[in-house]
């Protein structure tokens, strides 16, 4: 167990979550347990095809869950609680009615997992089917219908049988084969290895296709099959489906396998297919690199019966020279006519937001030099040239203006919120400024595509805009350094704010504790911001702190993108099981976050000299202040900022000692490219030699300790990437300690894997900058 002051501050449970009502009359409190016990993170589970299954519930393994769920309206601030439920309730997959009368949500027990649904009159729960097991594992497994009388689930099949048995002796061996194509891939966890393992796959994620009514009747429509997607179109009357089918594949996860995509009608007939994909091995490896033919599917949210989707142009490689990237076709129902061509994008396709019969909004990208365009498009004129609305860099916050608003519409699906005739909409952004993050609400004009803001976050409150209930009236939540989100009716008209919840702070031992967001400078001249924080009781007077510096790099093609101030100085101070901030209860003070940019056209060719030069100019800032000195500074990091921390080690002689958790530490073992790399390691050899710290293992002279989940299932930090970073580290007389937690993944759930990391790294740092 860690110190007692810290040990509490994470048994204290969080802040419930707020979900609001479709007709914009009720919120949601949805309250969760503190941190589960191992035995429920050891469950047994089957690791495959990237998928994590537990096969007693037929769900995702480790998923957290809801324990109680209260009404509160927003009128009156009358509370209900949903009452009827089981003892030691787990509620996952919460969802309003469209018509807001009618919560639908599962349980999950040791037979399986349920459906029930909530009056939302009286708060009254009941199980819709008690006969009726659902299937989770690939997502929410039911959705209303636009009615709000019925549900599309996905059911285990009752005939399903038992699972399969391991066969005592194997049938042959395991055998991969490639012809000369091809088919690279980045590193994967948890991929199928064999015959029985594909049995397995096909076994436990067999679902069918039921609709259920308020009074509990099931109406199968049966189409059992491997459903990676069921979703019913805006008017019910059509559901689309999308079928997983052999073969599978061992090098790549579920979602590169072949798939078809079918049309059905409410009697579980095929109407139409639509496409049947290929298994996708042979994607590039670029971050705009995409399967070749139809993807991306998805229902016109604003009319009956479109589907929608993209196709590349350009072979899905983006090295590919090609004047336009990406189409999108639509086909409306009966879907047995030619698809439209809706519009033709120059850059990657990145999604769609709809309006109505005149108005969509498109949006493009390019990767490799962050480029980002905005497009109004007219449906209804496909002939029609789309209208620029904003074109800039996805790295410039300063310039970010904003995401769209939606609204849900009778029929549960969401459109864009507009106003005067669909002539204008609403947006809302974080308002990244010098100051820090000011979040702010904009109208903007379709026509014109200028902006005018209505409203923006003030001093000393971090404020962020959810919805717009009716013209002039806002609920946001609203946050300072000491007073945790609460939400509020904001009447710009008025000029006042009515309190909504009234959540107070879970953390008492960090009252008082000092904020403050510190910029200072680069060698190169490049400005960084970091978050320093100081134990409450702490002043200048009492001399230097040790000091816990905590990280994680981000590349960037621009220097002035890569300068620009994020998070907000009046934030609330809210910790989580990985936070460093915890150590502020044990006296120490902590550097959050201090920015460690990598610019460049190929960043990481110079990764080293960056890291360095930023981890030095923070360093230098904090002992400037007086808060810290030299011989007690330590670095940290989880994941890539592991990664960052063993390569400071490695690098430089700045730091007293370091905590690298889960992270990747040779990247031989990531050949294919990692993080923002899209270059392999055949196309750029020594900037992969040269930022892994492992080959430098022998010149890592200050302790580091090294902690990771036994189960890790991200992609490129296995648990061998600390075990064999601990071997070479030991075997040059290195000062190291590993610490392999079991069962836990790439973040760490089980109370008692929390409390152990914390025990470690405060007696880490206790023991060498103490």
């Amino acid at each position: 167990m860690p110190p007692k002051a810290i040990a509490d501050l994470i048994d204290t449970p969080s802040t419930p979550t707020v979900s609001l009502s479709p007709d914009r009359t009720w919120i949601l409190l949805l309250e969760r347990p503190s941190l589960p016990p191992l035995a429920e993170i050891a469950q047994p589970e089957l690791r495959l095809a990237g998928l994590r299954i537990n096969p007693r519930t037929n769900g995702r393994a480790r998923t957290s869950y809801f324990t109680k769920l209260t009404l509160q309206h927003i009128g009156d601030l009358s509370q209900r609680e949903i009452s009827g439920l089981p003892t030691d309730v787990r509620i996952n997959y919460v969802s309003w009615s469209p018509d807001s009368q009618y919560l639908a949500f599962t349980t999950t027990d040791e037979t399986g997992i349920g459906l029930w649904i909530a009056l939302i009159a009286t708060g009254e729960a009941r199980c819709l089917n008690n006969e009726m097991k659902l299937n989770a594992i690939l997502g929410n497994p039911c959705e209303w219908f636009s009615d709000s009388r019925r549900l599309l689930c996905l059911a285990v099949p009752k005939e399903r049988g038992m699972p399969p048995t391991a066969p005592l002796v194997p049938l042959g061996p395991t055998i991969l084969e490639n012809l000369g194509k091809t088919t690279p891939a980045r590193t994967y966890q948890d991929l199928l290895k064999n015959p029985y393992d594909e049995k397995l796959l096909s076994h436990y994620l067999m679902a069918e296709i039921v609709v259920l009514d308020l009074g509990g009747k099931q109406t199968n429509l049966g189409h059992a099959g491997i459903l990676s997607r069921v979703e019913a179109s805006p008017n019910g009357q059509f559901i689309f489906v999308e079928t997983i089918h052999q073969p599978f594949s061992y090098l790549v996860p579920l979602d590169r396998f072949p798939r078809r995509i079918e049309i059905l009608d409410l009697q579980g007939n095929v109407v139409q297919q639509i496409a049947d994909l290929p298994l996708a091995d042979s994607i590039p490896v670029a971050f705009d690199a995409v399967r070749t033919g139809p993807r991306g599917f998805g229902w016109r949210s604003d009319t009956d019966a479109t589907l929608v989707w993209a196709e590349a142009q350009d072979g899905g490689d983006p090295r590919v020279e090609a004047q336009i990237r990406d189409v999108l076709y639509t086909l409306a129902a009966p879907f047995d006519g030619e698809p439209q061509k809706l519009v033709a994008l120059a850059l990657r396709s990145r999604g769609i937001l709809w309006g109505n019969d005149t108005l969509a909004l498109v949006t493009e990208a390019r990767w490799k030099d962050r480029l980002e365009r905005l497009w109004s498009i007219d449906p209804s004129a496909p002939e029609k040239p789309p209208f620029l609305l904003f074109e800039g860099s996805s790295e410039d916050r300063y310039n970010d203006p904003g995401s769209p608003l939606m609204h849900i519409t009778p029929s549960g699906t969401y459109v864009l919120f507009t106003t005067e005739q669909g002539r204008k909409l609403y947006l809302r952004g974080e308002g990244a400024s010098p100051e820090g993050d000011r979040p702010f609400l904009d109208e903007l004009d379709l026509t014109t595509g200028k902006t005018n803001r209505l409203w923006r976050s003030e001093a000393p409150y971090y404020e962020i805009p959810i919805d717009v209930l009716r013209s002039g009236l806002l609920l946001t939540r609203r946050e300072t350094q000491t007073e945790p989100p609460n939400y509020v009716l904001r009447d710009l008209e008025k000029h006042t704010v009515a309190p909504l919840t009234a959540f107070t702070n879970p953390y008492i031992a960090l009252v008082g504790v000092q904020k403050e967001q510190i910029r200072y400078m680069r060698s190169d001249g490049i400005e960084l911001t970091a978050t320093l924080y100081l134990p409450a009781d702490y002043n200048l007077e009492q001399g230097s702190l040790p000091l816990l510096m905590w990280a994680y790099p981000t590349e960037f093609t621009q220097a002035d993108a890569a300068a620009q101030v994020s998070d907000s100085p009046f934030r609330f101070v809210r910790v989580s099981w990985g936070s460093p901030l915890l150590m502020l209860a044990h006296g120490y003070a902590v550097l959050d976050n201090p920015t460690m940019p990598i610019v460049g056209e190929e960043p990481n060719d110079s990764y080293i000299e960056q890291l360095v030069a930023s981890a030095q100019a923070a360093v230098e800032e904090v002992v400037r202040r007086g808060v810290a000195d030299a011989d007690r500074i330590g670095i940290g990091g989880h994941s890539y900022g592991a990664f960052m921390t063993a390569n400071l080690l490695a690098h430089s002689h700045l730091f007293r000692a370091g905590i690298a958790r889960s992270g990747a530490y040779n990247r031989t073992l990531t050949p294919f490219g990692f993080q923002a790399e899209e270059r392999t390691l055949w196309e750029a050899p020594q900037t992969y030699m040269d930022m892994s710290p492992f080959m430098f293992a022998h010149r890592i002279k200050q302790p580091l300790l090294l902690i990771h989940g036994e189960a890790d299932n991200n992609s490129g930090t296995f648990p061998m990437q600390s075990e064999r970073f601990y071997s070479s580290l030991k075997g040059n007389g290195g000062t190291v300690r590993l610490v392999l937690l079991p069962h836990e993944s790439h973040g760490y759930q089980a109370r008692e894997s929390v409390m152990h990391m914390l025990w470690e790294m405060a007696t880490w740092l206790d023991t060498y900058l103490r």
